[in-house]
């Protein structure tokens, strides 16, 4: 069994940053990837970013493209990502999802996270 906790999230104005973490506790079996999603109200939960063990594979929403970074701390089993420009499109509950690649898909996550509220005002 896998726990993810996440933290960090908050309300910001447009234009304001956030960093959202994630930390991992339990039976994490390495190599392992970690991955952001994302769901806001009346939308369908969307990946946001994700990250290989060693780093080296990334990737990220179009949408958030050169705005959002995802990393990690394995020593600290973490991942992080910095939300820079936040836009009001950007609210939503974000979840943190581990599973064994970085994919798009919602169902290679086995664990998840319960989720951090962000609020952006415009």
């Amino acid at each position: 069994q896998v726990r993810l906790v996440e933290s960090g999230g908050g309300l910001v104005q447009a234009g304001g940053s956030l960093r959202l973490s994630c930390a991992a506790s339990g039976r994490t079996l390495t190599p392992y990837a970690m991955a952001w999603f994302r769901h806001a109200p009346g939308k369908k939960r969307e990946f946001v970013s994700g990250i290989s063990w060693a780093g080296g594979t990334t990737n990220y929403l179009d949408s958030v493209k050169g705005r959002f970074t995802i990393s990690r701390d394995n020593a600290k089993k973490t991942v992080y990502m910095q939300m820079n420009s936040l836009g009001p499109d950007d609210t939503a509950v974000y979840y943190c999802a581990y599973g064994q690649f970085v994919r798009t898909g919602a169902s290679n996550y086995a664990y998840w996270g319960q989720g951090t509220q962000v609020t952006v005002s415009s």
